[in-house]
C-alpha cells in the first residue's frame, strides 16, 4: 500500500526488484502453484496488484476492496478492457470489480473467492478493526488460501529515516514473534494451516532481523461447507458500494466466438485460396494472355472438376480445387488447423458458427471463394 515511502526508506539497502514488487511477484507465484479462479486483493489501493493478475490465465474473477474511494477511482481504468481485448478475446471469461467498504464488514459478494489477498493491510486497521478482521475473512468469506503480509519490525532499524513506523498511517508493526502469534492463534481457530515466511532478505550478516516483510500463507484444512455461516448471521444486504466493473470480451461469449471462428476460417481460406492460385499460375500452358484486354485470364486447368463431380470430391478429399472461377476449399481442411479445431472442438460446431456468415458450396461441405479478384490483380 505505501510504495512510494518504501522507496524512500529502502534505498540505501537496495532490495532488486523493489519490495512491493517481490510482494506482487509471491502472489503470482502462488497463484501460478494453485490456479485460483476467483481472486480477492482487500485493500487493493491503486489495484496494480489486481492489473498484475489479470494476466494469468487462470483466473476468471478478480475483485478488489479498499476503504478509501478515490484511490481506486484514480487508477481503475488499468482495469478496463483494451481494444485488442475485443479484437482478440480471450478463451476464458474475466470481470474485475472494486467495492469500497472496510474489511470490518461482512458483505456476501464476498463469498466463494480461493484466494484472499491482504498485501500491507493488517497494520492499517485500528485495534477494533483488527479484531473482527479474522472473523471476516477467515470465518465469513472462508477462502481456501489467504495471504497476508505486513512488515517486520525487526527490519526497521536497517532502514534509514524510519523512527517508529515505516508509513504515517501505520497503527502498529509487528515483529516476527508478535506475527507468528497472531497467525497461530486465527489458523488454528478457523481450521487452516499456516505457514510463515516473506520477502526482502537482510544484508549479508544482519540475517538475524529476518525478512523486511513478513507473510503468512494461510490454507484452509477442510473443504468449505455449503453453509460457512448460520443462518442468522448471513447478510441479508450489501453493506460494500461497487465502484467498478468490468466484463472482459471472451470465447465463451457465442458472439466473441463466432467472430473469432469466421474471423479464422475465412483467414485460413484465402491463404489456401492463394497458394492454389499461386501454384497454378507457375503453369503457363493453363493460361492465355488475351492482348485486347491487357491482362491474364485464368483459365481452369485441365485436371479441375464439373460442378457435377464437386459434391463428390469434396466428400471424399480434403484437397482444395478450382471450378471455373470458384475455388473450393473443404471445411473439413480447415477444421483439421490447430487453432479452428480448439475454437470449435467439433466439426458440427464450426459448421454451425460459420453458417450465414461465410459463403459455402450448395452442400456446405466446402467454402467457397471467387477467383476474379485474385485474375485482375495478376
Amino acid at each position: 500500500m505505501e510504495k512510494n515511502f518504501e522507496e524512500q526508506f529502502t534505498g540505501i539497502i537496495k532490495f532488486i526488484p523493489p519490495l512491493y514488487k517481490q510482494r506482487y511477484q509471491f502472489v503470482k507465484d502462488l497463484v501460478g502453484k494453485y490456479k485460483p479462479k476467483k481472486v480477492a486483493d482487500l485493500g487493493c489501493a491503486d489495484c496494480t496488484l489486481l492489473w498484475m493478475l489479470k494476466f494469468c490465465s487462470c483466473i476468471e474473477v478478480l475483485a478488489g476492496l479498499d476503504i478509501c474511494a478515490s484511490v481506486m477511482k484514480e487508477n481503475m481504468h488499468r482495469l478496463s478492457p483494451l481494444p485488442v481485448d475485443y479484437l482478440q478475446p480471450a478463451e476464458r471469461s474475466l470481470t474485475i470489480t472494486l467495492h469500497h467498504g472496510s474489511v470490518a464488514h461482512k458483505d456476501p459478494c464476498m463469498l466463494g473467492f480461493d484466494l484472499v489477498t491482504c498485501i500491507e493491510l493488517i497494520e492499517h486497521l485500528e485495534e477494533s478493526e483488527l479484531k473482527k478482521f479474522p472473523e471476516v475473512v477467515f470465518g465469513f468469506m472462508a477462502p481456501s488460501i489467504v495471504v497476508i503480509s505486513t512488515p517486520n519490525s525487526e527490519f526497521n532499524p536497517l532502514l534509514p529515516g524510519v523512527t517508529l513506523f515505516r508509513h504515517p498511517d501505520h497503527k502498529f508493526e509487528w515483529d516476527r514473534a508478535q506475527f507468528q502469534s497472531w497467525a497461530l492463534e486465527t489458523a488454528k481457530c478457523y481450521d487452516y494451516s499456516v505457514e510463515l515466511t516473506g520477502v526482502g532478505c537482510p544484508p549479508t550478516g544482519m540475517e538475524n532481523v529476518g525478512f523486511c516483510t513478513q507473510i503468512g500463507v494461510f490454507v484452509r484444512k477442510y473443504p468449505q461447507a455449503s453453509e460457512p455461516y448460520s443462518q442468522s448471521e448471513k447478510p441479508t444486504e450489501a453493506v460494500y458500494k461497487t465502484v467498478f466493473k468490468a466484463v472482459y470480451p471472451s470465447l465463451k461469449d457465442e458472439k466473441y466466438l463466432q467472430n473469432a471462428v469466421v474471423s479464422e476460417v475465412t483467414f485460413r481460406a484465402q491463404i489456401i485460396k492463394q497458394s492454389l492460385l499461386d501454384h497454378l499460375m507457375s503453369e503457363p500452358e493453363e493460361y492465355n494472355d488475351d492482348p485486347t484486354e491487357g491482362k491474364t485470364k485464368f483459365q481452369p486447368p485441365m485436371n479441375c472438376f464439373s460442378e457435377d463431380l464437386a459434391k463428390l470430391v469434396v466428400e471424399k478429399s480434403m484437397e482444395p480445387f478450382v471450378d471455373g472461377n470458384k475455388v473450393y476449399i473443404p471445411l473439413r481442411t480447415i477444421f483439421s488447423f490447430p487453432k479452428v479445431n480448439r475454437l470449435c472442438g467439433t466439426f458440427e460446431k464450426l459448421h454451425k458458427l460459420i453458417a450465414g456468415k461465410v459463403t459455402l458450396s450448395s452442400d456446405g461441405s466446402a467454402v467457397m471463394l471467387n477467383t476474379e479478384r485474385e485474375n485482375e490483380e495478376n
